[in-house]
């Protein structure tokens, strides 16, 4: 048998209906959220920037504002690459580009997380590793590119090395700050509960570490590719910027920009890939934005 309802009871729940927020309440409760939370925006809308460009600078090439000596429009831009890509050139200069790429990028991330644990866990990894990136991270690395010449040359080796020395100091950067920004509350309740030094790592130094390793890559792969700009420049028979020297020569334009495209198309694809990766990895998060 239920409990009887007494005075008191009916009060509380008359209470309660009063409090109930009504539909406008709750539209006023919404719109003054989103006014201090903007909307997410919808996908790809973080293109309309460069279509815009694009769009702008087409037109000043098709009526003549803009001289094709200076700077080829978009549209020849694509004829060129068309051609490029069905006469098989463009294929393999771009798998030379990427495998140079992406092999400073595996190493620099690899390297940089491990030097990111060593110093933030530990005070003489701190002591021996944090001083030395930081010095590294002052000496801009394309000014390392001559020494790295005299010990190993001109060819893919001293790129890949430039390319993982560019890399491996944002996801330093990043991981180490968000250990070392670890609520010591934490730490605490792990001593409290008896956690492993296993089960600490993996409950939470690594949960801790992955938002600030996630921006260290997002920069780390856009840095990748604009070292790689820089260092086909040297002395390299293979790869988008040699076709990009090549065509400076020959004043060639269109193909400069053509360079220019696919340098942007890796860039912000890499950037996408690592965003939809950071999106579900992090995806407990409730966050600005989100």
């Amino acid at each position: 048998m239920s409990p009887p309802i007494e005075s008191g009871d009916v009060a509380l729940t008359e209470l309660a209906l009063d409090r109930q927020p009504t539909t406008l309440q709750v539209h006023a409760r919404r719109s003054s959220y989103h006014r201090f939370s903007p909307r997410r925006l919808p996908k790809g809308s973080y293109l309309f920037g460069p279509f815009a460009v694009l769009v702008v600078w087409q037109f000043a090439s098709v009526t003549g504002l803009l001289s094709p000596q200076l700077l080829a429009a978009p549209s020849s831009a694509l004829i060129a690459g068309y051609e490029l890509w069905t006469d098989g050139v463009l294929a393999s200069h771009l798998l030379a580009s990427a495998v140079r790429a992406y092999s400073g990028l595996v190493l620099g991330v690899a390297l940089g997380l491990v030097l990111a644990l060593i110093s933030g866990l530990t005070r003489i990894g701190e002591a021996t590793v944090d001083g030395l990136v930081q010095v590294k991270r002052a000496v801009p690395t394309l000014a390392l590119i001559p020494l790295a010449i005299l010990w190993l040359g001109i060819g893919d080796a001293m790129k890949v090395t430039i390319i993982t020395l560019a890399v491996l100091v944002p996801v330093y950067i990043n991981t180490h700050t968000s250990l070392r920004g670890i609520d010591i509350r934490y730490v605490e309740l792990a001593r409290t509960v008896g956690l492993s030094y296993s089960e600490f790592l993996r409950r939470i130094v690594l949960p801790g570490a992955l938002p600030g390793f996630f921006t260290g890559l997002r920069l780390a792969v856009t840095t990748c590719w604009t070292s790689l700009v820089v260092l086909e420049q040297i002395n390299t028979t293979e790869g988008v910027g040699f076709l990009m020297n090549r065509a400076r020569d020959y004043g060639q334009t269109e193909i400069i920009v053509v360079g220019l495209i696919i340098y942007a198309v890796l860039g912000l694809s890499s950037d996408a890939l690592v965003r939809a990766w950071e999106r579900r990895a992090l995806g407990y998060r409730k966050a600005l934005g989100q």
